[in-house]
């Protein structure tokens, strides 16, 4: 039994990330894996509750609870600061560095 996380790091719309290097994904407090700036990546994760935090050095997403069912696929996306202002303020609070959504 098994079920499917899968992360997209893209930027939609105007903008690009101002961090480029990879983001280290993190379930349940262990990394399964590391996304690159306009890459995917899916890991098989065990059906139930979990959460999902992305990292980069001492910067952060939030941490994002989720609950995914047996033979289901959970999607997300995540990227990087694009405006200054937000940049800037990552240095102070490193939770903003990095945005994470489901989609």
């Amino acid at each position: 039994m098994s079920a499917t996380l899968r992360l997209e790091r893209s930027v939609r719309g105007i903008g690009f990330e101002l961090w480029r290097r990879p983001f280290s994904v993190t379930v349940d407090g262990k990394d399964i894996a590391s996304v690159e700036v306009n890459g995917r990546v899916e890991a098989p994760v065990e059906p139930g509750e979990h959460t999902l935090q992305i990292r980069a050095g001492r910067y952060t997403s939030r941490s994002l609870s989720f609950d995914v069912p047996d033979h289901d696929i959970v999607s997300f996306r995540c990227y990087g600061a694009m405006l200054w202002p937000r940049f800037v303020a990552s240095l102070i609070v490193p939770s903003l560095a990095i945005s994470l959504y489901q989609v």
